[in-house]
């Protein structure tokens, strides 16, 4: 009888609850992409804090060491609007680490999503990044990054800077702490160990901040998650 009871106040509860409520918690979905050389598991911080807010989270692994960018960009993202989609998704948003935003700019420089929501970049290399110029070259380097880590330094052809400037809703959130001075000596200005926060930057971008925290680390910093949730609600930082 208890249990019964317990049962019929549940359900009263999500009737009760507001239709923009519901349809956010069943519609909303997030897809998260993480950096070069790392896995979803990255990202796991973040996905556990999206859930709590009523999102769908979709939180990709790829082999973001084997492809290049174009290559990497068509298949894991195709495939994961596909997924939200399959699931019902009225909305999707993207969340990225790093090598994870370039894919998503490619991406939508060549295609177009209809339920598109807002973006999130954590460290993105919208400028490319002077270590890629510097050290590029470098077979442990390469062997380590892979095709997509050779495709993002700063010169004029490299991938993020043939993409021209964004025309979807961005906010970016860069890192200003170290904890490589090897790799931060070969970064004019300030950075966050692999990326300036200059070079975070992209025309276009509807908003922008700064964390204390570094690049590996930026994703589990807990101002960053704050933040990033803070955008996909409202479209800007606090």
């Amino acid at each position: 009888m208890r249990e019964s009871i317990m049962l019929v106040s549940m359900i009263s509860v999500l009737l009760a609850a507001p239709p923009a409520l519901a349809q956010r918690i069943h519609a909303e979905h997030v897809i998260l992409l993480h950096g070069l050389a790392r896995t979803e598991r990255s990202l796991s911080t973040l996905e556990n804090h999206l859930k709590a807010k009523g999102y769908k989270v979709l939180n990709v692994g790829y082999p973001s060491r084997h492809n290049p960018i174009e290559v990497l960009a068509e298949t894991v993202i195709s495939s994961g609007i596909e997924r939200c989609r399959n699931n019902g998704a009225v909305r999707i948003h993207f969340i990225t680490h790093s090598l994870g935003g370039i894919l998503v700019r490619y991406y939508l420089a060549h295609h177009d999503i209809p339920e598109l929501g807002r973006v999130v970049m954590l460290a993105p290399p919208n400028g490319g990044s002077e270590v890629v110029d510097k050290l590029g070259k470098c077979p442990p380097f390469r062997w380590l990054n892979g095709p997509a880590g050779d495709q993002l330094g700063t010169d004029r052809g490299s991938i993020p800077r043939t993409l021209g400037p964004v025309d979807f809703d961005l906010g970016v959130i860069a890192g200003d702490r170290s904890i490589n001075l090897f790799l931060s000596f070969l970064i004019p200005g300030r950075d966050d160990g692999k990326v300036s926060i200059e070079n975070t930057k992209v025309d276009g971008m509807s908003d922008f901040t700064v964390v204390h925290t570094s690049h590996p680390f930026i994703m589990k910093n807990r101002r960053a998650i704050d933040q990033a949730i803070v955008f996909l609600q409202k479209g800007r930082f606090d």
